[in-house]
């Protein structure tokens, strides 16, 4: 029996979407960063890949690299009182964090998932 050849774009695309890295249906995490030890839709167990530090890390970069360069633009052209930028970059800062931080999660787990099984078809043959 010949299994489809697993490719690295579909579940990088699935972990980001927080869904199942193997089918992209049942759901990634039961709440906001807890993973789901299975999937519910086919039963692909999940527990093993832990993504640890690499998604915030993650996620700090990108934040980094969207927020620095709108705060620059702020404080060279003075567009608004500097309280007025701190409430602003915080604001913006926590909701980018927020916002990005579970797919960041998913996408680690999904390229976790994609090496252990690159890993066992390469064992297969």
């Amino acid at each position: 029996m010949e299994h489809a050849k697993i490719t690295l774009f579909p579940t990088l695309l699935n972990g980001i979407k927080l869904r199942c890295p193997k089918c992209g249906v049942g759901k990634l995490f039961q709440s906001y960063l807890k993973q789901n030890d299975m999937c519910v839709h086919c039963g692909e167990s999940l527990k093993q890949y832990r993504a640890d530090d690499g998604p915030a890390w993650l996620t700090i970069l990108l934040t980094g690299h969207i927020t620095v360069p709108l705060l620059v633009y702020l404080v060279r052209n003075e567009v608004m009182p500097p309280w007025a930028e701190l409430i602003l970059m915080f604001s913006l800062t926590t909701a980018l964090v927020l916002a990005m931080l579970p797919s960041s999660k998913g996408a680690f787990i999904a390229v976790l998932w994609f090496i252990a099984q690159s890993h066992k078809s390469e064992q297969a043959r």
